[in-house]
């Protein structure tokens, strides 16, 4: 996400919060292969109550400086729910289990809680 994006995240599944954690950090650029585990990010998994779980990582960026996540453990979710802010530049990690198939183009512009990424 650049610096003109909004910055808002959403949960990409209904379900109950399993994992959450916090890391400070760095400040590399986003797109750097190393920001995922050096920059300041939080890490959220979504069980969905029928074994399928989903992780997202939200990672600050050079600008950025704040992340925040507003679900807390064991915290029932909808899916477009919000599930966070990264205050300017930032980047957000959505792992998915490899039988996904992704639906997004590579630097296609998406919309939060519009844009379908992947089907499960």
């Amino acid at each position: 996400m650049s610096a003109f994006n909004v910055h808002i995240n959403h949960c990409s599944i209904g379900g109950t919060i399993k994992y959450t954690n916090y890391k400070p950090g760095k400040n590399l650029v986003a797109w750097h292969p190393k920001s995922s585990t050096a920059n300041e990010r939080s890490t959220i998994v979504i069980s969905n109550g029928e074994g399928f779980e989903l992780m997202i990582r939200q990672i600050a960026g050079i600008m950025a400086r704040r992340i925040i996540c507003y679900p807390v453990l064991n915290d029932a979710v909808t899916q477009g729910d919000q599930l966070g802010f990264i205050k300017f530049g930032s980047r957000v990690d959505l792992l998915l289990p490899l039988h996904s198939r992704v639906v997004v183009n590579l630097h296609q512009n998406v919309k939060g809680n519009k844009t379908v990424i992947a089907e499960i």
